[in-house]
């Protein structure tokens, strides 16, 4: 069976400047959209943020991304587990229910 072009082969680390800081998938990696299942997802309250990326740090999904001075989910692949909301240290993301936002 032919692997997939998209599919990357697991690198063990050898050193620390190796091993992933962040998000467990880098941007645009993953291929499988929400399956729909979400009943919560997060919503950013802009005015209070200030974008220390804790939440990108410890997103699962890899889905916040800060372009420009803003950050940005995608809700195409987050899960609504609620981790970048329990993380952020100003209380400024909240998990809505998924027909609220």
């Amino acid at each position: 069976m032919n692997k997939p072009v998209w599919l990357k082969d697991y690198v063990m680390p050898t050193t620390k400047e190796e091993v992933p800081f962040g998000a467990s998938n880098e941007a645009g990696f993953l291929v499988f959209k929400n399956a729909g299942f979400r009943s919560m997802k997060p919503s950013i309250n802009t005015d209070v943020c200030i974008k220390c990326m804790m939440c990108w740090v410890y997103c699962p999904e890899g889905c916040i991304d800060k372009t420009g001075e803003t950050l940005k989910i995608d809700y195409d692949y987050c899960k609504g587990c609620g981790i970048c909301a329990k993380e952020c240290p100003k209380q400024c993301i909240s998990m809505v229910k998924e027909d609220e936002a």
